[in-house]
């Protein structure tokens, strides 16, 4: 997905964790495109590191315009059978990170009267469905659109725009497709399309919103 915004013109920073050389490499595919790249490191669930990172992007690229929060951390059980430390894990990645990030890329992008912030949800989490398995995640993935909404509300007269993505499944977590929509997960590029528009000029009067990337599911199927 990141690699769509680099063939679309965009200078690009990868964020990671500990994976450093799938960053360098993913990095170094951005920079065929023409652009600039980078790699930054941090716990962007910790205020220190968010801003920290955030300095290195702008040291290496310039004021950022574009921010994705895509960081989504699942533990995998029922709610009942998880920690608290693996409640904790799901909604400060998911939340936590989101808010961070996006109270640090604000104040530039209200300086120079542009910006475009793009969260991750999740499908299943845009209505009141009941999800005892995967709860927490699912939990912080509702928590990020109602963000989604609150800052798109504050932020409408900064000429920034806020929105939200939410596929289903994508191409590098599943195996069995036999019962998904269209027989087939969602491609990078099925995703990276909405993130494209939503940064285009096409989309400057559309803010708070959320796109299904999911093929047509219903929840109930």
């Amino acid at each position: 997905m990141l690699l769509e915004l680099a063939a679309a013109g965009a200078d690009v920073a990868v964020h990671y964790r500990t994976s450093e050389e799938a960053a360098a490499e993913t990095a170094a595919s951005a920079r065929d495109h023409g652009v600039e790249a980078t790699t930054v490191a941090g716990d962007v669930t910790e205020p220190d590191a968010v801003d920290s990172l955030f300095s290195d992007c702008e040291s290496e690229l310039g004021d950022i315009d574009i921010l994705v929060n895509a960081v989504g951390p699942l533990p995998q059980g029922r709610w009942d059978e998880l920690s608290l430390d693996e409640w904790r894990t799901a909604v400060e990645g998911c939340l936590f990170s989101t808010y961070l990030c996006s109270q640090r890329a604000l104040p530039p992008m209200r300086a120079t009267g542009w910006g475009r912030i793009i969260n991750f949800g999740v499908a299943d989490a845009r209505d009141d469905r009941a999800v005892p398995m995967n709860f927490p995640y699912f939990a912080a993935k509702k928590a990020v659109l109602q963000f989604t909404r609150t800052v798109a509300y504050d932020t409408q007269d900064d000429g920034i725009t806020v929105n939200a993505v939410s596929p289903f499944a994508v191409e590098n977590t599943v195996v069995d497709v036999s019962e998904y929509p269209r027989g087939r997960p969602a491609t990078f590029e099925d995703v990276a399309a909405p993130i494209l528009f939503f940064c285009s000029d096409a989309a400057d009067y559309i803010s708070g919103q959320n796109v299904a990337v999911d093929g047509g599911r219903l929840q109930e199927a």
